[in-house]
Protein backbone atom coordinates (compact mmCIF):
# COMPACT_ATOMS: atom_id res chain seq x y z
CA UNK A 1 0.00 0.00 0.00
CA UNK A 2 1.14 3.56 -0.53
CA UNK A 3 1.57 6.14 2.19
CA UNK A 4 -1.52 8.32 2.77
CA UNK A 5 0.71 11.37 3.16
CA UNK A 6 2.22 13.13 0.13
CA UNK A 7 5.47 13.90 1.94
CA UNK A 8 7.16 13.87 5.31
CA UNK A 9 10.67 14.61 6.59
CA UNK A 10 13.39 12.11 5.82
CA UNK A 11 16.49 14.27 6.38
CA UNK A 12 18.48 14.77 9.57
CA UNK A 13 17.22 17.44 11.98
CA UNK A 14 20.25 19.45 13.08
CA UNK A 15 20.34 23.04 14.35
CA UNK A 16 16.55 23.39 13.86
CA UNK A 17 16.82 22.53 10.16
CA UNK A 18 16.26 19.44 8.03
CA UNK A 19 19.51 18.80 6.19
CA UNK A 20 20.91 16.11 3.93
CA UNK A 21 23.28 13.62 5.51
CA UNK A 22 26.89 13.64 4.43
CA UNK A 23 26.61 10.11 3.08
CA UNK A 24 24.43 8.57 0.35
CA UNK A 25 23.36 5.83 2.76
CA UNK A 26 19.59 5.60 3.21
CA UNK A 27 17.29 3.55 5.43
CA UNK A 28 14.66 1.69 3.44
CA UNK A 29 11.74 0.06 5.23
CA UNK A 30 8.64 -1.88 4.27
CA UNK A 31 5.11 -1.89 5.64
CA UNK A 32 4.75 -5.11 7.69
CA UNK A 33 0.99 -5.09 7.08
CA UNK A 34 1.33 -6.09 3.44
CA UNK A 35 5.09 -6.23 2.72
CA UNK A 36 4.90 -3.19 0.44
CA UNK A 37 7.96 -0.92 0.30
CA UNK A 38 7.49 2.55 1.77
CA UNK A 39 8.42 5.03 -0.98
CA UNK A 40 10.55 7.18 1.30
CA UNK A 41 14.08 6.57 2.55
CA UNK A 42 15.48 8.21 5.67
CA UNK A 43 18.92 9.76 5.58
CA UNK A 44 21.53 7.89 7.64
CA UNK A 45 23.89 10.07 9.65
CA UNK A 46 27.63 9.66 9.15
CA UNK A 47 30.31 10.25 11.78
CA UNK A 48 30.76 13.75 10.35
CA UNK A 49 27.04 14.41 10.74
CA UNK A 50 27.27 13.36 14.40
CA UNK A 51 30.21 15.74 14.82
CA UNK A 52 28.06 18.54 13.40
CA UNK A 53 25.17 17.69 15.70
CA UNK A 54 27.45 17.62 18.74
CA UNK A 55 29.02 20.93 17.76
CA UNK A 56 25.59 22.56 17.40
CA UNK A 57 24.45 21.09 20.73
CA UNK A 58 27.62 22.25 22.48
CA UNK A 59 27.17 25.80 21.21
CA UNK A 60 23.53 25.83 22.29
CA UNK A 61 24.37 24.42 25.71
CA UNK A 62 26.99 27.07 26.39
CA UNK A 63 25.06 30.03 24.96
CA UNK A 64 21.33 30.16 24.22
CA UNK A 65 20.09 27.28 26.39
CA UNK A 66 22.35 28.25 29.27
CA UNK A 67 20.89 31.74 29.15
CA UNK A 68 17.29 30.61 29.46
CA UNK A 69 15.47 30.74 32.76
CA UNK A 70 13.60 27.74 34.18
CA UNK A 71 10.36 29.48 33.24
CA UNK A 72 11.51 29.84 29.62
CA UNK A 73 12.51 26.18 29.43
CA UNK A 74 9.14 25.25 30.90
CA UNK A 75 7.30 27.34 28.30
CA UNK A 76 9.12 25.60 25.42
CA UNK A 77 8.35 22.18 26.87
CA UNK A 78 4.66 22.89 27.44
CA UNK A 79 4.30 24.37 23.97
CA UNK A 80 5.94 21.25 22.47
CA UNK A 81 3.46 19.02 24.31
CA UNK A 82 0.57 21.07 22.94
CA UNK A 83 1.91 20.74 19.39
CA UNK A 84 2.24 16.96 19.71
CA UNK A 85 -1.41 16.80 20.78
CA UNK A 86 -2.34 18.91 17.78
CA UNK A 87 -0.51 16.62 15.33
CA UNK A 88 -1.17 13.31 17.08
CA UNK A 89 -3.13 11.68 14.25
CA UNK A 90 -0.47 12.43 11.66
CA UNK A 91 2.34 11.34 13.97
CA UNK A 92 0.59 8.05 14.71
CA UNK A 93 0.36 7.28 10.99
CA UNK A 94 4.05 8.04 10.45
CA UNK A 95 5.00 5.63 13.24
CA UNK A 96 2.57 2.98 12.04
CA UNK A 97 3.73 2.81 8.44
CA UNK A 98 7.12 1.11 9.03
CA UNK A 99 6.30 -0.70 12.30
CA UNK A 100 2.72 -1.93 11.89
CA UNK A 101 1.68 -0.39 15.21
CA UNK A 102 -2.07 0.31 15.08
CA UNK A 103 -2.73 4.04 14.98
CA UNK A 104 -5.36 4.12 17.72
CA UNK A 105 -3.22 2.57 20.51
CA UNK A 106 -0.25 4.65 19.29
CA UNK A 107 -2.26 7.85 19.60
CA UNK A 108 -4.09 6.98 22.80
CA UNK A 109 -1.15 5.46 24.69
CA UNK A 110 2.27 6.24 23.21
CA UNK A 111 1.61 9.83 22.17
CA UNK A 112 -0.60 10.58 25.17
CA UNK A 113 2.17 9.30 27.43
CA UNK A 114 4.76 11.43 25.62
CA UNK A 115 2.63 14.52 26.23
CA UNK A 116 2.14 13.59 29.89
CA UNK A 117 5.88 13.09 30.42
CA UNK A 118 6.83 16.41 28.79
CA UNK A 119 4.31 18.28 30.93
CA UNK A 120 5.50 16.47 34.03
CA UNK A 121 9.14 17.39 33.48
CA UNK A 122 8.20 20.94 32.49
CA UNK A 123 7.05 21.26 36.08
CA UNK A 124 10.51 20.26 37.29
CA UNK A 125 12.49 23.04 35.57
CA UNK A 126 12.41 25.32 38.63
CA UNK A 127 12.45 22.58 41.28
CA UNK A 128 15.91 21.06 40.91
CA UNK A 129 17.07 21.93 44.39
CA UNK A 130 20.39 21.45 46.12
CA UNK A 131 21.41 20.89 49.70
CA UNK A 132 23.20 22.78 52.43
CA UNK A 133 24.89 21.33 55.50
CA UNK A 134 25.63 22.86 58.89
CA UNK A 135 28.84 24.83 59.16
CA UNK A 136 31.66 23.01 60.90
CA UNK A 137 35.30 23.97 61.26
CA UNK A 138 34.50 27.23 59.54
CA UNK A 139 33.34 25.57 56.29
CA UNK A 140 29.89 26.22 54.80
CA UNK A 141 28.86 23.40 52.45
CA UNK A 142 26.56 23.49 49.40
CA UNK A 143 25.68 20.72 46.93
CA UNK A 144 24.36 21.81 43.53
CA UNK A 145 22.84 19.55 40.88
CA UNK A 146 24.10 20.83 37.54
CA UNK A 147 23.34 19.73 33.94
CA UNK A 148 25.81 17.42 32.24
CA UNK A 149 26.01 19.20 28.88
CA UNK A 150 25.37 17.36 25.61
CA UNK A 151 23.45 14.09 26.05
CA UNK A 152 22.25 11.47 23.58
CA UNK A 153 19.63 8.76 23.38
CA UNK A 154 19.22 5.63 21.25
CA UNK A 155 15.76 4.04 21.16
CA UNK A 156 14.24 0.75 20.09
CA UNK A 157 11.44 0.63 17.53
CA UNK A 158 8.57 -0.58 19.70
CA UNK A 159 7.74 2.69 21.51
CA UNK A 160 9.61 5.56 19.87
CA UNK A 161 7.37 8.34 21.17
CA UNK A 162 7.53 7.07 24.74
CA UNK A 163 11.33 7.11 24.63
CA UNK A 164 11.32 10.66 23.29
CA UNK A 165 9.53 11.55 26.50
CA UNK A 166 11.67 9.45 28.83
CA UNK A 167 15.04 10.48 27.43
CA UNK A 168 14.74 14.01 26.06
CA UNK A 169 12.25 15.67 28.45
CA UNK A 170 14.20 15.23 31.71
CA UNK A 171 17.45 16.12 29.95
CA UNK A 172 16.28 19.48 28.61
CA UNK A 173 14.36 20.25 31.81
CA UNK A 174 17.65 19.95 33.69
CA UNK A 175 19.36 22.28 31.20
CA UNK A 176 21.07 19.81 28.86
CA UNK A 177 20.99 19.64 25.07
CA UNK A 178 20.09 16.37 23.37
CA UNK A 179 20.73 14.26 20.25
CA UNK A 180 18.19 11.49 19.65
CA UNK A 181 18.56 8.49 17.36
CA UNK A 182 15.45 6.39 16.74
CA UNK A 183 15.67 2.81 15.56
CA UNK A 184 16.41 2.31 11.88
CA UNK A 185 13.14 0.34 11.81
CA UNK A 186 11.04 3.37 12.83
CA UNK A 187 12.64 6.49 11.34
CA UNK A 188 9.72 8.74 10.41
CA UNK A 189 7.64 9.58 13.47
CA UNK A 190 10.48 11.04 15.48
CA UNK A 191 11.83 13.03 12.52
CA UNK A 192 8.46 14.73 12.16
CA UNK A 193 8.85 16.03 15.70
CA UNK A 194 11.86 18.10 14.68
CA UNK A 195 9.72 20.85 13.20
CA UNK A 196 7.62 20.88 16.37
CA UNK A 197 10.69 21.48 18.55
CA UNK A 198 11.53 24.50 16.41
CA UNK A 199 7.93 25.73 16.44
CA UNK A 200 7.80 25.36 20.22
CA UNK A 201 10.65 27.85 20.56
CA UNK A 202 13.60 25.60 21.37
CA UNK A 203 16.78 27.37 20.21
CA UNK A 204 18.79 25.72 17.41
CA UNK A 205 20.91 22.85 18.66
CA UNK A 206 18.95 22.08 21.83
CA UNK A 207 17.14 19.02 20.43
CA UNK A 208 18.38 17.21 17.32
CA UNK A 209 17.28 14.00 15.60
CA UNK A 210 19.57 11.77 13.56
CA UNK A 211 18.71 8.51 11.87
CA UNK A 212 20.99 5.63 11.13
CA UNK A 213 21.93 2.07 11.94
CA UNK A 214 24.48 0.55 14.29
CA UNK A 215 27.34 2.71 13.02
CA UNK A 216 25.42 5.90 13.81
CA UNK A 217 24.67 4.64 17.31
CA UNK A 218 28.32 3.73 17.75
CA UNK A 219 29.38 7.23 16.72
CA UNK A 220 27.15 8.67 19.44
CA UNK A 221 28.30 6.24 22.12
CA UNK A 222 31.97 6.85 21.34
CA UNK A 223 31.83 10.62 20.91
CA UNK A 224 34.11 12.58 23.18
CA UNK A 225 31.74 15.57 23.20
CA UNK A 226 28.76 13.66 24.62
CA UNK A 227 28.52 13.44 28.42
CA UNK A 228 25.68 10.93 28.81
CA UNK A 229 23.92 8.34 26.64
CA UNK A 230 20.67 6.52 27.31
CA UNK A 231 20.04 3.31 25.37
CA UNK A 232 16.95 1.14 25.01
CA UNK A 233 17.35 -2.10 23.10
CA UNK A 234 18.91 -5.55 23.21
CA UNK A 235 21.42 -6.82 25.74
CA UNK A 236 24.04 -7.11 23.01
CA UNK A 237 23.42 -3.56 21.87
CA UNK A 238 23.59 -2.29 25.43
CA UNK A 239 26.91 -3.98 26.07
CA UNK A 240 28.31 -2.42 22.89
CA UNK A 241 27.11 1.05 23.92
CA UNK A 242 28.55 0.69 27.41
CA UNK A 243 31.88 -0.52 26.05
CA UNK A 244 32.17 2.39 23.62
CA UNK A 245 31.14 4.87 26.31
CA UNK A 246 33.77 3.51 28.67
CA UNK A 247 36.56 3.44 26.12
CA UNK A 248 35.85 6.97 24.89
CA UNK A 249 35.33 9.45 27.73
CA UNK A 250 33.69 7.37 30.49
CA UNK A 251 30.37 9.03 29.72
CA UNK A 252 27.41 8.22 31.95
CA UNK A 253 25.19 5.42 30.63
CA UNK A 254 21.59 4.39 31.24
CA UNK A 255 20.59 1.01 29.82
CA UNK A 256 17.10 -0.52 29.46
CA UNK A 257 17.62 -3.93 27.88
CA UNK A 258 14.33 -5.77 27.96
CA UNK A 259 13.13 -8.66 30.05
CA UNK A 260 11.47 -12.01 30.47
CA UNK A 261 8.89 -10.76 32.93
CA UNK A 262 6.81 -13.16 35.04
CA UNK A 263 3.19 -12.94 36.14
CA UNK A 264 2.50 -14.93 39.31
CA UNK A 265 -1.14 -16.00 39.54
CA UNK A 266 -2.10 -17.42 42.94
CA UNK A 267 -5.08 -19.65 43.58
CA UNK A 268 -6.86 -17.13 45.82
CA UNK A 269 -7.38 -14.60 43.03
CA UNK A 270 -10.48 -14.31 40.86
CA UNK A 271 -9.53 -15.94 37.57
CA UNK A 272 -11.38 -13.29 35.56
CA UNK A 273 -9.45 -10.48 37.26
CA UNK A 274 -6.10 -12.15 36.62
CA UNK A 275 -7.08 -13.02 33.06
CA UNK A 276 -7.84 -9.39 32.23
CA UNK A 277 -4.41 -8.32 33.40
CA UNK A 278 -2.41 -11.15 31.90
CA UNK A 279 -4.02 -10.68 28.48
CA UNK A 280 -2.50 -7.20 28.43
CA UNK A 281 0.55 -9.14 27.25
CA UNK A 282 -0.87 -8.87 23.72
CA UNK A 283 -0.57 -5.06 23.63
CA UNK A 284 1.61 -4.14 20.64
CA UNK A 285 1.52 -7.82 19.68
CA UNK A 286 3.74 -8.76 22.61
CA UNK A 287 6.52 -6.45 21.42
CA UNK A 288 6.82 -4.75 24.81
CA UNK A 289 9.79 -4.96 27.16
CA UNK A 290 7.65 -5.38 30.30
CA UNK A 291 5.25 -7.90 28.73
CA UNK A 292 4.64 -10.81 31.10
CA UNK A 293 5.65 -13.54 28.70
CA UNK A 294 6.05 -16.10 31.52
CA UNK A 295 2.86 -16.82 33.46
CA UNK A 296 3.16 -18.91 36.61
CA UNK A 297 -0.20 -20.31 37.74
CA UNK A 298 -0.94 -22.15 40.98
CA UNK A 299 -2.09 -25.71 40.32
CA UNK A 300 -5.45 -25.24 42.07
CA UNK A 301 -6.64 -22.97 39.24
CA UNK A 302 -4.32 -24.06 36.43
CA UNK A 303 -6.90 -25.84 34.27
CA UNK A 304 -9.52 -23.12 34.67
CA UNK A 305 -7.02 -20.36 33.91
CA UNK A 306 -5.44 -22.01 30.84
CA UNK A 307 -8.87 -22.78 29.39
CA UNK A 308 -9.97 -19.15 29.78
CA UNK A 309 -6.79 -17.62 28.41
CA UNK A 310 -6.84 -19.95 25.41
CA UNK A 311 -10.29 -18.57 24.54
CA UNK A 312 -9.08 -14.97 24.97
CA UNK A 313 -6.03 -15.52 22.75
CA UNK A 314 -8.13 -17.14 20.03
CA UNK A 315 -10.54 -14.20 20.08
CA UNK A 316 -7.57 -11.86 19.60
CA UNK A 317 -6.30 -14.07 16.78
CA UNK A 318 -9.66 -13.83 15.00
CA UNK A 319 -9.30 -10.03 14.78
CA UNK A 320 -5.68 -10.18 13.64
CA UNK A 321 -4.84 -9.13 10.08
CA UNK A 322 -6.67 -5.84 9.68
CA UNK A 323 -4.97 -2.66 8.51
CA UNK A 324 -3.07 -0.86 11.33
CA UNK A 325 -4.19 2.46 9.81
CA UNK A 326 -7.82 1.53 10.50
CA UNK A 327 -8.96 3.21 13.71
CA UNK A 328 -10.64 0.01 14.93
CA UNK A 329 -7.49 -2.15 14.70
CA UNK A 330 -6.02 -3.15 18.06
CA UNK A 331 -3.51 -5.86 17.11
CA UNK A 332 -0.94 -5.33 14.40
CA UNK A 333 1.78 -7.36 12.66
CA UNK A 334 5.32 -8.07 13.78
CA UNK A 335 7.59 -5.14 12.97
CA UNK A 336 9.48 -6.73 10.06
CA UNK A 337 10.49 -9.98 8.39
CA UNK A 338 13.66 -10.37 10.47
CA UNK A 339 11.73 -10.21 13.74
CA UNK A 340 8.99 -12.41 12.27
CA UNK A 341 11.54 -15.11 11.42
CA UNK A 342 13.12 -14.87 14.87
CA UNK A 343 9.77 -15.38 16.61
CA UNK A 344 8.85 -18.28 14.34
CA UNK A 345 12.16 -19.95 15.18
CA UNK A 346 11.25 -19.77 18.88
CA UNK A 347 7.84 -21.22 18.10
CA UNK A 348 9.56 -24.15 16.37
CA UNK A 349 11.66 -24.68 19.51
CA UNK A 350 8.53 -24.47 21.65
CA UNK A 351 6.79 -27.19 19.66
CA UNK A 352 9.69 -29.51 20.50
CA UNK A 353 10.01 -28.60 24.19
CA UNK A 354 6.47 -27.81 25.37
CA UNK A 355 2.78 -28.42 24.70
CA UNK A 356 1.21 -26.00 22.23
CA UNK A 357 -2.09 -24.73 23.62
CA UNK A 358 -3.04 -22.34 20.83
CA UNK A 359 -1.55 -20.38 17.92
CA UNK A 360 1.90 -21.36 16.78
CA UNK A 361 1.62 -20.32 13.15
CA UNK A 362 1.46 -17.45 10.73
CA UNK A 363 -1.88 -15.87 9.95
CA UNK A 364 -2.64 -15.11 6.32
CA UNK A 365 -0.31 -15.13 3.36
CA UNK A 366 0.84 -11.51 3.40
CA UNK A 367 2.46 -9.30 5.97
CA UNK A 368 4.10 -10.34 9.23
CA UNK A 369 1.17 -11.63 11.27
CA UNK A 370 1.63 -14.39 13.87
CA UNK A 371 -1.27 -15.89 15.76
CA UNK A 372 -1.08 -15.26 19.54
CA UNK A 373 0.64 -18.36 20.88
CA UNK A 374 0.66 -20.17 24.23
CA UNK A 375 2.91 -23.02 25.33
CA UNK A 376 2.31 -24.88 28.58
CA UNK A 377 4.49 -27.13 30.72
CA UNK A 378 7.76 -26.39 28.89
CA UNK A 379 11.12 -27.92 29.56
CA UNK A 380 12.47 -25.53 32.26
CA UNK A 381 15.69 -25.06 30.29
CA UNK A 382 14.02 -24.38 26.94
CA UNK A 383 14.95 -21.10 25.25
CA UNK A 384 11.25 -20.16 25.22
CA UNK A 385 11.49 -20.03 29.04
CA UNK A 386 14.89 -18.39 29.37
CA UNK A 387 15.18 -15.96 26.45
CA UNK A 388 13.29 -12.82 25.43
CA UNK A 389 11.21 -13.56 22.33
CA UNK A 390 9.63 -10.11 21.91
CA UNK A 391 6.50 -11.26 20.20
CA UNK A 392 3.08 -12.85 20.90
CA UNK A 393 4.44 -16.04 22.49
CA UNK A 394 3.50 -16.80 26.09
CA UNK A 395 4.73 -19.64 28.30
CA UNK A 396 2.55 -20.91 31.16
CA UNK A 397 4.05 -22.96 34.00
CA UNK A 398 2.34 -24.40 37.06
CA UNK A 399 3.49 -24.21 40.69
CA UNK A 400 2.29 -25.44 44.08
CA UNK A 401 3.92 -23.19 46.69
CA UNK A 402 4.91 -19.55 46.98
CA UNK A 403 8.55 -20.56 47.32
CA UNK A 404 8.38 -22.56 44.09
CA UNK A 405 6.77 -19.63 42.27
CA UNK A 406 9.52 -17.26 43.39
CA UNK A 407 12.24 -19.69 42.33
CA UNK A 408 10.70 -19.93 38.86
CA UNK A 409 10.11 -16.17 38.61
CA UNK A 410 13.67 -15.26 39.58
CA UNK A 411 15.24 -18.01 37.48
CA UNK A 412 16.34 -15.88 34.52
CA UNK A 413 19.14 -13.42 33.81
CA UNK A 414 16.56 -10.65 33.39
CA UNK A 415 15.03 -8.45 36.07
CA UNK A 416 12.80 -5.76 34.58
CA UNK A 417 9.21 -6.16 35.79
CA UNK A 418 6.69 -8.59 37.25
CA UNK A 419 3.01 -8.87 38.16
CA UNK A 420 1.48 -10.59 41.18
CA UNK A 421 -2.19 -11.64 41.18
CA UNK A 422 -3.57 -12.45 44.62
CA UNK A 423 -6.32 -11.38 47.03
CA UNK A 424 -3.96 -11.71 50.00
CA UNK A 425 -2.30 -8.37 50.83
CA UNK A 426 0.37 -9.95 53.01
CA UNK A 427 1.36 -12.26 50.16
CA UNK A 428 1.35 -9.39 47.68
CA UNK A 429 3.81 -7.39 49.77
CA UNK A 430 5.96 -10.40 50.64
CA UNK A 431 6.24 -11.65 47.06
CA UNK A 432 6.77 -8.15 45.64
CA UNK A 433 9.75 -7.72 47.96
CA UNK A 434 11.25 -11.10 47.03
CA UNK A 435 11.00 -10.66 43.24
CA UNK A 436 14.29 -9.74 41.57
CA UNK A 437 13.23 -6.92 39.26
CA UNK A 438 12.97 -3.16 38.98
CA UNK A 439 9.19 -2.90 39.20
CA UNK A 440 6.21 -4.95 40.40
CA UNK A 441 2.47 -4.50 39.81
CA UNK A 442 -0.15 -6.14 42.03
CA UNK A 443 -3.33 -7.35 40.30
CA UNK A 444 -2.55 -5.51 37.07
CA UNK A 445 0.05 -5.42 34.29
CA UNK A 446 3.15 -3.40 35.14
CA UNK A 447 2.97 -0.12 33.26
CA UNK A 448 5.34 2.86 33.48
CA UNK A 449 4.03 5.72 35.62
CA UNK A 450 5.30 9.23 35.04
CA UNK A 451 6.39 9.92 38.62
CA UNK A 452 7.95 6.58 39.60
CA UNK A 453 11.30 5.13 38.57
CA UNK A 454 11.39 2.75 35.60
CA UNK A 455 14.27 0.38 34.88
CA UNK A 456 15.69 -3.05 35.57
CA UNK A 457 18.39 -5.01 37.30
CA UNK A 458 20.64 -7.89 36.20
CA UNK A 459 20.65 -8.20 32.39
CA UNK A 460 17.69 -5.84 32.11
CA UNK A 461 19.96 -2.87 32.52
CA UNK A 462 21.05 -0.09 34.84
CA UNK A 463 19.92 3.40 35.72
CA UNK A 464 16.38 4.70 35.86
CA UNK A 465 13.98 6.71 33.71
CA UNK A 466 10.84 8.65 34.71
CA UNK A 467 10.12 10.44 37.96
CA UNK A 468 12.66 12.42 39.92
CA UNK A 469 15.05 9.50 39.49
CA UNK A 470 15.09 9.92 35.70
CA UNK A 471 15.68 13.66 36.06
CA UNK A 472 18.67 13.22 38.35
CA UNK A 473 20.30 10.88 35.82
CA UNK A 474 20.89 14.04 33.74
CA UNK A 475 22.59 16.02 36.50
CA UNK A 476 25.92 15.95 38.27
CA UNK A 477 26.30 16.74 41.95
CA UNK A 478 28.84 19.51 42.64
CA UNK A 479 30.00 20.24 46.16
CA UNK A 480 31.00 23.82 47.04
CA UNK A 481 32.88 24.46 50.30
CA UNK A 482 33.10 28.06 51.50
CA UNK A 483 35.65 28.91 54.16
CA UNK A 484 34.18 31.39 56.61
CA UNK A 485 35.92 33.76 58.96
CA UNK A 486 34.49 32.57 62.24
CA UNK A 487 35.17 34.92 65.16
CA UNK A 488 36.88 33.33 68.10
CA UNK A 489 34.91 33.35 71.30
Amino acid sequence: MSTPLPSFPTQLFINNQYINSGTPDRLTVSNPYDDSPIPHAAHAASADDIDAAVAAATTAYKTTWAATTPAQRQACMLRFADLVERDAERLAVLESLPTGKPVTPTRMFDLAHLVEVWRYYAGWTDKISGETYPESNGVYKIVRHEPLGVCAGIASWNATFMYIGWKIAPAVAAGNCFIFKPSEKSPFGSLALGALFAEAGFPPGVVQIVNGGASTGAALAAHQGIAKISFTGSVGGGKAVQDLATRSNLKKVTLELGGKSPALVFGDVEVEKALGGVCGFLFNTGQVCVATSRVLVQKTIFEKFTSAIKTAFEEASASLGSNPLDASTMYGPIVDKAQFDKIMSYIDIGKKTATLLTGGERKGDKGCFIKPTIFINPDPNSPIVKEEIFGPVMVIQSFETEEEALKLANGTVYGLAASVYTSNLDRALRVSSALECGGVAVNSPYLPQVNTAFGGIKASGQGRELGKYGLMEYTEAKSIHIKLDVPKL
